[in-house]
C-alpha cells in the first residue's frame, strides 16, 4: 500500500507471526498479565509504551494472544482509557510543535505544508472517532485550546 501524501510504496519489515497463540515459554497467565497492564497504567505509559515494557522487560510477546483481549480493551475495562486517543494526542502535540516552529521561521515553506497535512490527519482522525463513538460528537479540535489537550 502507499504512503498517504507521497508517491512511495510501502515500508518493509518484520511481521507478526500468523497464528496468535500463547507461546510455550511465557509463564504469566492472563490475570497476572492484565494486573501488569492496569499497574503500567497507572504509572502515566500509554498503550504502546505498556506493550513495550511487557516484551522488554517481562518477555510477554503479545498480550492478545495471552489475555484475548488488546490493551487498550483492558483499560476499557478498568477505565483507565484516557479521554483523548494516544494517536489523536500525538497528532495535537506534533500540530503544537510545528505552529511553534513556524513562530520563530516564519518563511519555511515546507513546515507550512506539513502543518496542512497534520491538520488533515487530525481532522480525519477526529472523524473517525466520532464515528466509532469514542469522542463525542460536538467535539472539536480548537488549536488555542490545543495545548492544554496535548498536556
Amino acid at each position: 500500500m502507499a504512503r498517504i501524501y507521497s508517491r512511495k510504496k510501502g515500508k518493509s519489515g518484520s511481521k507478526r507471526p500468523i497464528k496468535r497463540v500463547k507461546p510455550s515459554w511465557v509463564a504469566h497467565d492472563a490475570k497476572v498479565v492484565e494486573q501488569l497492564v492496569v499497574k503500567l497504567s497507572k504509572t502515566g505509559k500509554t498503550a504502546a509504551e505498556i506493550g513495550l515494557i511487557l516484551r522488554d522487560s517481562y518477555g510477554i510477546p503479545d498480550v492478545k494472544a495471552i489475555t484475548k483481549k488488546r490493551i487498550i480493551q483492558i483499560l476499557n475495562d478498568n477505565k483507565l482509557t484516557p479521554s483523548i486517543p494516544y494517536d489523536l494526542k500525538a497528532l495535537i502535540r506534533k500540530d503544537i510543535a510545528i505552529i511553534k516552529h513556524l513562530e520563530t521561521n516564519k518563511h519555511d515553506i515546507p513546515a507550512q505544508r506539513g502543518l496542512i497535512l497534520t491538520e488533515s490527519k487530525i481532522h480525519r482522525l477526529i472523524k473517525y472517532y466520532k464515528d466509532k463513538r469514542i469522542l463525542p460528537e460536538n467535539w472539536a479540535f480548537d488549536r488555542r485550546k490545543a495545548k492544554v489537550l496535548a498536556e
